[in-house]
């Protein structure tokens, strides 16, 4: 029944705003068409994409060259940052060892790697995904390494009272034990391979949604970048969605724990 209630608030919402933008753009005239697009222009602009295509193929095209690239990038962080940040967390000479690299290339924004991953990797897709591994890397590492330090020293007691090997432990309850903050940090990891995705499609890319985003802005052609835009909303949800089910399955104990 919450679940639901909430649906149906958020469904609410989504009405409010679709009425308002109609009244603002068709209704009253308030915002030219030049400016932000009506939704009459952005149904014309989906129906091109979906059907004639835009600009070179269909939108479902682009959709998969862009699914392709998050997927790579995110599942590379993945497997790169959780054991990284496991190792950080747990071994005090592998974080002195390994924690002064991520202080330094931190606040480095991802998008001022495009350059170098263009010149070492030329504009294909190898450079794209760099950029995507880059952002989202770090927040997988960061949480990852978090969720260790908040392990109950009890936990971590009782397995070496029972002599647990190494890496059994790790895996069998290190691991487990972290997996909620890990969840989270694969959560931003997501969000940060959509965002770093569009970005770097806008520079040599002749498929993607972030290709339809920059021709369409060259093309002065506001109802596609809307469409463009909106593409990214949906896949981002709907995949932030998959991840949630997915951790709903792996951890759901957690939640009932939460929950009592």
């Amino acid at each position: 029944m919450k679940f639901s209630r909430r649906m149906c608030v958020g469904m609410a919402t989504l009405v409010v705003i679709a009425a308002f933008w109609y009244v603002a753009t068709t209704g009253l005239g308030l915002i030219s068409a030049g400016r932000f697009p009506a939704p009459s222009d952005v149904e014309t602009a989906a129906v091109q994409a979906f059907v004639r295509g835009y600009p070179d193929t269909t939108l479902l095209v682009h959709v998969l060259h862009s699914l392709r690239l998050v997927a790579l990038g995110f599942l590379v962080s993945v497997t790169l940052g959780v054991p990284l940040g496991l190792l950080m967390g747990w071994n005090r000479t592998a974080e002195a060892l390994i924690n002064p690299v991520f202080l330094l290339l931190r606040p480095i924004p991802p998008l001022a790697w495009i350059p170098l991953a263009i010149l070492w990797l030329g504009l294909g897709d190898g450079a794209k995904v760099m950029v995507i591994v880059i952002a989202a890397l770090p927040p997988a590492v960061i949480t990852t390494q978090a969720g260790v330090r908040s392990v109950p020293p009890q936990i971590v007691e009782a397995a070496q009272m029972l002599g647990t090997p190494r890496l059994r432990f790790v895996w069998d309850v290190l691991a487990p034990a972290a997996a909620p903050m890990i969840f989270t940090g694969l959560r931003l990891a997501l969000q940060a391979s959509w965002t770093t995705l569009v970005a770097a499609e806008l520079v040599g890319s002749l498929a993607g949604l972030g290709y339809v985003l920059n021709v369409a802005q060259q093309d002065l052609y506001p109802g596609m970048i809307l469409v463009g835009m909106a593409a990214v909303g949906v896949l981002g949800a709907g995949s932030t969605a998959l991840l949630g089910m997915a951790e709903r399955r792996a951890i759901g104990w957690a939640q009932l724990r939460g929950a009592a």
